[in-house]
């Protein structure tokens, strides 16, 4: 290297050292991987959906052996990833808080929620099946549907947030993010039967309670009015932000609902566009007002 990225390399790593924020992570225990996270998450995928990816045509004995692979692989791979995720802060040379006894109970826990997890993702690909006219079949929707893959993702994300796992749900939700354009945030509490449509551009926070049968189009945020902040500025967390939808609630294409106190009323309808800061009755029907329009027949319109 000439002089000018030799001093550039001597800058950065004094840098490392320098007081402000840190925005490095050394001499700790290592971080979960991101890219064996993904593998993981495409694993449960073909666990969940068998047949769709992965390996095909299996039955009998060998659908049985495949299984079992792929649930040993996940128990052992989600062993590791999880004790790094809980112990990732610790310095390298400190006994780790939490034993691999420990990270193996937490993958043990979550592996066994598979099956129910499945019975949930189920009625989520009906509600899709039953709630757009355009979808053929099942297999469409699990082959292409972005919403569909970002619900299986934030499902399976959910229940290590629920077992206390950090980072690793982020990771999670986060591909499917940038995979769907859909922000699913793992600690939201959704009900059956979700669907969301088209996807792109959905944003749910994590403090959202969506209920049973709710139904959304692309562009929705649910999401935060304001963040209260403490007597020294700081912003105050763990409190309810994100609204509460309730059962068999529509929100139509770009309406945005504020508020931890807002809530939908069960049955109700939530038009294009509406911007929503307060909670409404069961069985309303919320609608922006058409703005001015003016529309120009070809006649009058100058032709280029």
């Amino acid at each position: 290297m000439n002089d000018k990225v030799n001093r550039a390399a001597d800058a950065l790593v004094e840098s490392y050292s320098g007081g402000g924020v840190k925005i490095h992570h050394l001499d700790r225990r290592p971080l979960p991987s991101q890219a064996e996270v993904i593998r993981m998450l495409a694993a449960l995928q073909e666990l969940v959906f068998p047949g769709y990816t992965g390996a095909q045509g299996l039955t009998g004995a060998s659908l049985r052996l495949h299984v079992e692979s792929r649930m040993a692989w996940l128990h052992e791979a989600l062993t590791e990833q999880i004790s790094r995720a809980i112990n990732h802060g610790e310095k390298l040379d400190d006994a780790c808080p939490v034993t691999d006894r420990q990270a193996t109970e937490c993958a043990e826990e979550f592996l066994a929620q598979l099956p129910s997890l499945r019975k949930s993702l189920a009625t989520d690909v009906k509600a899709a099946y039953d709630g757009d006219p355009a979808a053929t079949c099942y297999d469409e929707i699990i082959f292409s549907y972005p919403g569909v893959y970002a619900v299986m993702t934030y499902r399976l994300a959910h229940e290590l947030f629920r077992l206390g796992v950090p980072l690793i749900p982020r990771i999670m939700t986060e591909h499917a993010h940038h995979r769907t354009g859909v922000d699913i945030h793992p600690g939201t509490q959704i009900g059956s039967s979700f669907f969301i449509d088209h996807g792109t551009g959905v944003v749910i926070g994590g403090t959202a309670v969506i209920g049973d049968r709710v139904k959304l189009y692309q562009g929705v945020t649910l999401g935060a009015f304001s963040f209260d902040k403490d007597a020294d500025g700081q912003l105050v967390r763990n409190t309810k932000r994100h609204p509460t939808i309730e059962d068999d609630v529509v929100v139509y294409a770009g309406a945005t609902i504020l508020g931890g106190d807002t809530i939908i009323g069960c049955g109700s309808r939530i038009g294009g566009n509406v911007w929503l800061t307060h909670s409404v009755p069961p069985y309303t029907r919320v609608l922006q007002e058409s703005p001015g329009l003016r529309i120009v027949t070809t006649d009058e319109a100058a032709v280029p």
